[in-house]
């Protein structure tokens, strides 16, 4: 009788572990299919050209930068040291330190470790408990600040805690790291902006060193640091969250653009919608340049890479003295040639294929920096700002102007001869082939949703046409005149602060179609990578 009840259980034992075994290697195939989605490239370049004090600030700030990465750790997930010890999982910690939780950013935020339900739209920003109805009762202006984080109080009240006071520790030590930076540096701009930049994390002031940050102009590195967009809060989209990126210039293209900073009063004056909603003109007191980056951190390395940038994104500074557009060219490259020439291959024309170049992805990725500097910046009827005024709407509403003005200013520097790389349906044709690169983000990502608003809005304008082969071919006068009315309508909502108008747009069009899923299936079901991951640190770079 007892050998049959070992029997028994060693017999009940083994189909257990066998389905044990089965689901933990059905997890593996998951999680290598997933990484096999992304393109590792490495991020370098050559600095041999810089100061060996210049080297060693690169290093200094790469380890600022891994501190905002323990921070935005904590803002997307909470404990990541608890998270990776419950997941035995090689490649899904892999695929985990991708998206900075169990959550796929590029798969509408789906969960991918078992046992995990959906991602909390206000990340780890606001108690897990408090109701939207709590948090717009509570009568505190510190509430919707961009840099605190709201927590619950020794009686359950909400309060909003000063960033400077929730990451005290992880702050301190990266202001000490940059204020040695700062005595290395040799660039007057890059010493002041680090020190003062340092003093912001501790004071939780950050206009100041914002500004320092657009007079720094002649530095051969440029560092971009701290808590500073709110894609992560989807639930109100008030809270910045932490990231670095680590950058050294590139001279020869960064010429290229200097001209353009002075025409932005004038295309700011013609954008094509009602006076009253572009009667703020932007500041030329700004640059654009372009670099090479050599590390990211946090925000702007979860999922999706970031490869340009527009900043800050302070309204009043915008007003003042405009905005700094960065562009990220060996980002940039390598999404153009191990994704976007790949897709074009496969879904657009080939009598149009020739129309698909760097330089007008290029082209069309500067200008839709700048464009998030112009338009309206605070509504037309007291509503305060925008960013305020469209709450969560905001993010996918700005995308989407970016986007399309970016395509419109474009359109406009060829008219004026400014912009004689090509011809212009060259970025008609690029941009077009790149919605198919950014719906692959997800309709949980601004950017997605604002690609799928742009798609839509294009197919209901006949701005392309599906062919029985399944290519896509461009229509440039539809698409021409699909821009033009596209940015007054976007601008027009975001000028009326019209929050409800903005929701009902994004949750009606800010959607993947039948024809998009069935075109991004394509690609996926071809190997085509959804975007790139990196290799990058100290080892790296030499340092």
């Amino acid at each position: 009788m007892k050998a049959r009840i070992i029997y028994t259980f060693m017999i009940m034992l083994s189909i257990l572990l066998a389905g044990c075994n089965s689901e933990e290697k059905k997890l593996t195939e998951e999680m290598k299919a997933n990484l096999a989605k992304f393109k590792e490239v490495t991020l370098t370049t050559d600095l041999g050209w810089l100061t060996s004090q210049e080297r060693e600030i690169i290093g200094i700030l790469t380890d600022v930068a891994a501190i905002m990465d323990d921070i935005y750790w904590k803002e997307a997930y909470g404990d990541r040291e608890e998270l990776f010890a419950g997941i035995e999982n090689e490649y899904a910690k892999e695929y985990v330190k991708i998206h900075y939780g169990p959550w796929d950013r590029l798969n509408g935020n789906a969960p991918f470790i078992p046992g995990f339900g959906e991602k909390p739209a206000g990340a780890q920003f606001y108690p897990e408990d408090m109701t939207v109805e709590e948090f717009e009762a509570w009568d505190d202006p510190a509430r919707t600040s961009l840099y605190t984080i709201i927590r619950r109080d020794a009686e359950g009240k909400l309060m909003a805690v000063p960033y400077s006071d929730a990451f005290q520790e992880e702050h301190s030590q990266a202001a000490g790291l940059m204020h040695k930076a700062a005595g290395l540096a040799e660039d007057e701009g890059l010493k002041k902006y680090l020190t003062m930049r340092a003093e912001a994390l501790l004071s939780n002031e950050y206009q100041p060193s914002d500004f320092a940050w657009m007079e720094m102009k002649n530095t051969n590195i440029d560092f971009v640091v701290g808590p500073i967009e709110n894609y992560e809060d989807a639930l109100f989209g008030y809270k910045a969250a932490h990231e670095a990126f680590v950058l050294v210039k590139d001279p020869e293209w960064s010429a290229r653009l200097a001209k353009y900073n002075a025409m932005l009063p004038d295309l700011q004056a013609g954008l094509p919608v009602a006076a009253e909603y572009k009667a703020e003109k932007p500041g030329t007191d700004a640059d654009m340049n372009v670099y090479d980056a050599i590390y990211y951190a946090g925000d702007c390395n979860a999922g999706s890479k970031t490869i340009a940038i527009n900043l800050p994104n302070d309204p009043e500074i915008h007003l003042a003295v405009g905005s700094r557009k960065l562009q990220l060219k060996n980002s940039m490259r390598a999404k153009f040639d191990n994704i976007l020439m790949p897709i074009a291959e496969m879904l657009i024309d080939e009598s149009q294929r020739q129309h698909i170049t760097f330089d007008a992805f290029f082209e069309n990725t500067t200008f839709h920096e700048v464009s998030h500097g112009m338009g309206v910046k605070n509504t037309i009827n007291g509503s305060g700002p925008v960013r305020e005024a469209l709450k969560e709407q905001y993010s996918a509403l700005e995308e989407a102007k970016a986007d399309i003005m970016g395509l419109y200013l474009v359109t406009k520097l060829y008219e004026m001869g400014e912009i004689t790389s090509g011809e212009v349906i060259n970025n008609y044709v690029t941009f077009f082939a790149g919605i198919f690169r950014s719906s692959r983000f997800g309709a949980s990502s601004a950017h997605g949703k604002a690609n799928m608003l742009s798609m839509k809005y294009f197919a209901d304008n006949g701005a392309f046409i599906l062919q029985e082969n399944g290519y896509y071919k461009v229509n440039l006068y539809e698409m021409k005149t699909a821009v033009v009315s596209l940015v007054e309508k976007i601008l027009t909502v975001q000028g009326n602060g019209d929050y409800e108008a903005a929701k009902a747009w994004v949750e009606s069009d800010g959607v993947m179609t039948e024809d998009l899923r069935a075109a991004l299936d394509r690609v996926n079901a071809a190997g085509i990578p959804v975007d790139i991951v990196f290799r990058q640190g100290k080892e790296v770079l030499g340092l």
